[in-house]
């Protein structure tokens, strides 16, 4: 649709182009005039250019940068342009007037008809196009990156995907009536997705572009406040990952009935719990109680709000009650953040308590902690492993060149918790401590910890974190 090479999800955290504007009248006050409509497809766009700055793609790191060829000096690609294609291709395509119209209106809130301001639903698009031609131009020729080897640039074909995103809009006009939840936007003009609304986006998808109708689809449930399951959540993220939106795009403003907090569930494909918090210190981190928060904060894509501050509580409790020495507990924590305890271990962990039920007190005030029983199926498998790296660390230490920590006292303190803890948060601290003293990997020992991560249930990428130190050649 737009000829983009580089994904969404790289220049926008949430929604875009059309659907983007649309949100924009969703979410301020009807305009009472053409010339106050346009008015506010011109703040959208100021809007934008303010979020954009010069380090827009600062995160990926100046060797992912280098590889994509972005110059971040300059917002190769406006909002403008994306709105543009967008408009486009509505404009271009053979769907009607009214059904352009009732696209339009549902998901903009119902806020501003231009029907009702003697306009056509293609004339209003016309207007917004003329509004984004009028500003300079944002693309530098011959600077657009080229397709990056770090992911799979290349958009799906329309043919790959519109029988998904058709599937999913027949799936809401084929629920009951009154059962999606809607309400009106703006008072004394209700906007519902009624089954007309509905084939009018299944007609955007077919006609236009899936990509666009999606958006669109996905910006009338917000607009009407339909509450969807956990199921059909993932199914949208999914749809979005083929698209390259940013995850928030979908999930932001979606009204979802999440299932209750359950510790044991392994919804996030990374890495979880403490050795998730321990994974994220780094040498300027002070570890103190809003470092923590963000953490308690970090629910993946597809988990119930709380969930990380649960696990993470769950696995502070299970050290705080163990026999575990204070100064193993230490070692432990310096051993799988590859920094020197700062503090007491036991002081630290009910300081990570405290923050976890802060956070679940707000998200989920229902929710009763619940310290599940270890899997301990596993522990012989796990204390191998750990029994096999002790002798090859014996001679090292976490952090040499200031306070350090004998590698010794850590894999003492992992066997410990391995065996009269819990297997699963062993096995995960270790993953960690093999990353902190950089023990190489064979292939075959690899494929034994991805083994051993399937049968805990962990995700895709957890394990996958130390596929760096398996041995080349």
């Amino acid at each position: 649709m737009t000829g983009r090479r580089e994904p969404y999800h790289l220049c926008y955290e949430g929604d875009f182009g059309l659907s983007g504007l649309a949100e924009a009248f969703a979410l301020s006050p009807a305009p009472e005039n053409v010339r106050a409509a346009l008015g506010l497809v011109t703040a959208k766009l100021d809007a934008h250019d303010r979020e954009t700055p010069v380090d827009t793609f600062d995160h990926l790191g100046a060797d992912k940068r280098s590889i994509l060829g972005y110059d971040t000096s300059h917002d190769e690609w406006g909002y403008a342009d994306d709105l543009r294609a967008d408009v486009r291709t509505i404009v271009a395509s053979p769907l009607s007037d009214e059904t352009i119209r009732t696209v339009w209106r549902v998901a903009a809130g119902g806020g501003w008809d231009p029907a009702a301001h003697g306009m056509s639903a293609r004339g209003w698009l016309r207007r917004v196009e003329e509004t984004c031609a009028a500003r300079p131009p944002r693309r530098i020729p011959g600077r657009r990156p080229a397709p990056s080897p770090l992911w799979d640039t290349r958009p799906p074909s329309a043919g790959e995907t519109r029988d998904d995103v058709v599937a999913e809009i027949r799936s809401c006009r084929e629920r009951p009536a009154g059962s999606l939840g809607c309400r009106a936007a703006h008072a004394g003009d209700p906007v519902l997705p009624s089954p007309g609304t509905l084939s009018a986006l299944e007609e955007v998808a077919v006609h236009a572009h899936p990509e666009l109708a999606f958006r669109l689809f996905l910006r009338a449930l917000k607009a009407c406040s339909v509450r969807i399951d956990k199921e059909r959540h993932d199914r949208f993220q999914a749809l979005g990952d083929r698209f390259g939106h940013h995850c928030s795009l979908i999930g932001t403003g979606l009204d979802v009935a999440w299932p209750p907090i359950d510790s044991a569930r392994r919804d996030t494909v990374w890495d979880f719990g403490l050795s998730r918090l321990a994974g994220q210190v780094h040498q300027d981190w002070p570890g103190g109680r809003e470092d923590i928060r963000r953490a308690a904060e970090g629910d993946d894509v597809g988990q119930t709000p709380g969930s990380a501050a649960a696990v993470l509580l769950e696995d502070a409790l299970r050290l705080l009650r163990s026999a575990l020495p204070d100064a193993a507990v230490s070692a432990l924590w310096s051993g799988a953040s590859d920094r020197p305890a700062s503090t007491d271990g036991r002081a630290r962990l009910r300081l990570i308590a405290d923050v976890c039920r802060e956070r679940l007190r707000e998200v989920a005030p229902g929710y009763s902690p619940v310290v599940a029983p270890a899997r301990g199926e596993l522990a012989g498998t796990v204390l191998r492993e750990v029994r096999e790296t002790a002798p090859t660390v014996a001679d090292r230490a976490v952090s040499p060149h200031w306070h350090p920590v004998p590698a010794t006292e850590v894999m003492d303190a992992l066997e410990h918790v391995v065996t009269r803890v819990d297997p699963d948060l062993g096995f995960r601290l270790f993953l960690r401590v093999l990353r902190t003293l950089r023990v190489p990997l064979t292939r075959e020992r690899y494929d034994r910890f991805q083994v051993i991560g399937e049968r805990f249930g962990y995700g895709a990428h957890h394990v996958s974190d130390v596929d760096h130190l398996i041995e080349t050649g």
